[in-house]
């Protein structure tokens, strides 16, 4: 049974399931999806849990099977937490998972709570077997462009709104650019400006100003979230993205990696639709998903083939400058250089076609001293 993040409460409230399986690589609300379904289970009299982290090769399977059908000492049922922070139980794992979920004890209630699944471990039969007998809960990555909704939602949760119009979606505009990629750091933020400026049913609206004044910079950059910002054509974010990488200590090569590999990605699917391939086809040929392949239908009816055959010269020349070779085009610092190939790219999606044809902006081969 599937069920949505915002379907949780109205669930629990009904009864409890005997399996409840959480994945997402969003700690805040996996942790607070998790918290809610302990919550549920103390108060259907489970006073006893037990935590069982899978780490390794060795993990003793037979010992959780064991121990989940013993009786409890203190109380009626038991809570039992299986937590597999890899995602990859293994065969053993698989094949005691799937016993584990033909023998359930009424006494139970489980908790499994692994990452963000991909579509092999989603199609595995262990996963399966959790999924048949219990609850999934599958909870997503907010992205950039829900951010600010989102802090205006928990904001709300606690008495506090943003000032109306443009006003305040500056400030939540400004909020989400703080703290973009850290929902924990966000949620302490949010709590923050709750003990600073109470609630609004006293007359109160957050302004701007007292935002920027209490909500500190706090965001965690992805570097795979960097090309669906630079697909986007999204400037200033990707600027951001890669200074704050950079402050990260992110390493060039990655970096580099990411840029190269979506450009070649749309070399390719390009190639495919030119031979005659459906745009759905060539995108699963070159294993382009969700997020990504929303912004490859976007971007390739705006791409060129002269586009494509200069970001992907320029892509092999930071390739080179990520490797120490220097090229008397390009800016020495290899940081620089990765700045550069963004912004191409940036600049490419961006060129909207005009009148049957694309405006193909030229973009200098050196930069200015």
């Amino acid at each position: 049974m599937q069920l949505r993040p915002d379907q949780l409460a109205a669930h629990l409230a009904k009864g409890l399931r005997s399996v409840y399986t959480v994945h997402s690589d969003e700690v805040l609300l996996a942790q607070e999806a998790a918290d809610a379904i302990r919550a549920a289970a103390r108060a259907a009299g489970c006073g006893e849990r037990q935590v069982h982290t899978v780490t390794g090769a060795h993990f003793d399977w037979s010992g959780l099977i064991g121990a989940s059908h013993s009786m409890s000492l203190f109380a009626e049922r038991q809570l039992v937490e299986i937590r597999i922070p890899s995602g990859k139980p293994g065969k053993d794992g698989s094949d005691a998972l799937q016993r584990y979920c033909s023998a359930l004890s009424d006494d139970v209630v489980t908790l499994v709570m692994l990452p963000r699944l991909d579509r092999t471990q989603l199609s595995s039969g262990w996963f399966g077997a959790l999924d048949a007998v219990g609850v999934t809960l599958k909870i997503d990555t907010i992205e950039r462009a829900a951010l600010p909704q989102w802090i205006a939602q928990r904001l709300a949760a606690q008495g506090q709104r943003v000032q109306g119009g443009e006003a305040g979606q500056k400030a939540l505009a400004f909020f989400a650019d703080q703290v973009e990629g850290n929902l924990l750091a966000a949620h302490q933020e949010i709590a923050k400006l709750g003990l600073l400026h109470g609630r609004a049913d006293r007359g109160n609206e957050l302004s701007f100003e007292q935002i920027e004044a209490a909500v500190l910079s706090v965001a965690r950059y992805d570097v795979f979230k960097l090309g669906e910002a630079v697909l986007a054509g999204q400037v200033a974010r990707t600027l951001r993205m890669l200074d704050g990488l950079q402050a990260e200590g992110e390493a060039p090569v990655l970096v580099h990696y990411t840029l190269a590999g979506d450009i070649l990605a749309l070399k390719r699917v390009k190639d495919a639709l030119a031979a005659g391939r459906p745009m759905p086809m060539a995108l699963r040929e070159n294993r382009v998903w969700g997020a990504k392949e929303r912004l490859f239908e976007r971007v390739l009816p705006v791409l060129t083939e002269r586009a494509l055959a200069e970001l992907v010269e320029a892509a092999s020349v930071c390739d080179g400058l990520v490797k120490g070779l220097k090229d008397p085009q390009w800016p020495d610092d290899p940081r620089a250089g990765l700045q550069r190939l963004a912004l191409m790219v940036c600049e490419r999606v961006s060129a909207a076609p005009r009148g049957g044809r694309t405006r193909e902006p030229r973009l200098p081969l050196a930069l200015p001293a």
